[in-house]
């Protein structure tokens, strides 16, 4: 009888885990941002702010670190990103063109100095 109730304590538990990671609230850019601008301006404390919107403080503290990071690399100029895997296989495709076109055109010079 132990066995059967703590097999099924298990199953309970990944079953509520199951049940709230479909249900866990996922925040839009948008969203991040008015919330981490709400904290920014200081109109209330980040505990009042983050019970009110329903979140950790500490996952306030991680959106607000990200926000700032990226305004401080905006600012300085860097506005490089991540290519997309399309962006990726087009230049290595044209990649692949340009070196058998210096290939041919390296040939082409060897013959043309030789004769």
């Amino acid at each position: 009888m132990n066995k059967k109730s703590g097999t099924s304590k298990a199953s309970a538990d990944k079953l509520v885990k199951t049940i709230r990671r479909k249900t866990r609230q996922t925040y839009s850019s948008e969203e991040k941002i008015r919330i981490v601008l709400a904290g920014l301006r200081g109109e209330e404390t980040i505990s009042v702010l983050c019970r009110r919107e329903g979140i950790s403080e500490s996952l306030y503290y991680s959106w607000s670190k990200e926000f700032l990071e990226a305004g401080k690399r905006r600012l300085s100029g860097d506005t490089a990103r991540q290519a997309t895997s399309p962006e990726v296989k087009e230049l290595r495709s044209e990649t692949t063109a340009l070196k058998e076109c210096v290939a041919d055109l390296t040939l082409e010079n060897r013959l043309l100095k030789k004769a």
